[in-house]
């Protein structure tokens, strides 16, 4: 049986023509939609969703493409997959809302936020750079770290046979890498993760081809006419700058003029290894 998030109750709403998205919603009071990472569901959340849920409502969406959510065969750009986010929070009753975001799912909370900002009221992104950032810093032999980002950005075919042919292994390479406690991802929410990704390999191919095309173009649209996130930004990151060569926070704050950003100790699946950091981050975001 597919772990849920206890005390949560399960949606299922209609985002866009022909998609829609699995979300767990609980608590009461002002909203805040918590955006998985890769290679994960929205369980990533479960222990900071609780946390919040005691005096927030919080959802929890599977992102177009993973999870129990639809996965059309194309269209992964940020600012479509940020456009599903902001007519989920309308459907289920709130115009504006604050939103976080770990891992690909910072991607899309950072475009919902560059697209809709009189939507946004506060902004999280965990664990990332901006796309166009992200790969102006990915040179010589340090991007060998990021060769998944490569593979997938190759041409329709190749990478979906290579990934199907060995998923699990794929998948749980990054599951066992980017973390630093192991037990942080018990065996039961582990298998679901591996479950949905095996499920799921051409529109997770198509979401990170997404990153290495249209979503580079929009970036680099907004960064010349010199758009900026309006609302509260907060970032959280490993300290992987250091060993890349660049300032994060520098490199945030080009985008975010109102930035708090923070390095964390633990490994890369920081909701799941640090709850209690995140969830403090988070509230202490809220009451900006």
């Amino acid at each position: 049986m597919t772990p849920v998030i206890p005390g949560f109750e399960y949606h299922r709403v209609p985002v866009a023509d022909g998609v829609s998205l699995n979300a767990a919603v609980g608590g009461s009071g002002s909203p805040i939609v918590l955006l998985h990472g890769f290679p994960q569901t929205h369980l990533m959340w479960r222990h900071v969703a609780a946390d919040l849920a005691a005096d927030h409502t919080v959802i929890c969406p599977d992102l177009r493409g993973y999870g129990a959510s639809d996965k059309p065969l194309d269209d992964y750009a940020k600012r479509t997959m940020a456009a599903d986010i902001v007519n989920l929070a309308r459907a289920l009753g709130h115009e504006r809302f604050a939103l976080a975001g770990h891992d690909r799912g910072a991607l899309v909370a950072f475009r919902a936020g560059l697209d809709h900002p009189e939507t946004i009221t506060h902004l999280a992104c965990l664990d990332v750079l901006p796309t166009l950032d992200m790969w102006e810093v990915m040179h010589g032999v340090t991007a060998a770290v990021g060769f998944h980002l490569y593979l997938m950005a190759q041409p329709p075919g190749l990478p979906e046979q290579m990934i199907a042919a060995s998923a699990d292994a794929f998948f749980g390479h990054f599951l066992d890498i980017w973390i630093n406690d192991p037990a942080a991802i018990p065996a039961d929410v582990r298998a679901a993760y591996l479950d949905a990704c095996r499920e799921a390999v051409p529109s997770i191919v198509a979401d990170y081809r997404a990153s290495a095309g249209v979503d580079v173009e929009h970036d680099q649209v907004d960064r010349d006419a010199g758009n900026r996130l309006r609302m509260p930004v907060a970032v959280l990151q490993q300290d992987w700058g250091a060993a890349l060569g660049f300032d994060a926070a520098a490199l945030w704050g080009a985008w975010a003029p109102d930035l708090r950003h923070a390095t964390v100790t633990c490994g890369h699946f920081m909701a799941e290894e640090a709850p209690d950091v995140v969830a403090k981050a988070l509230r202490d975001l809220l009451g900006a």
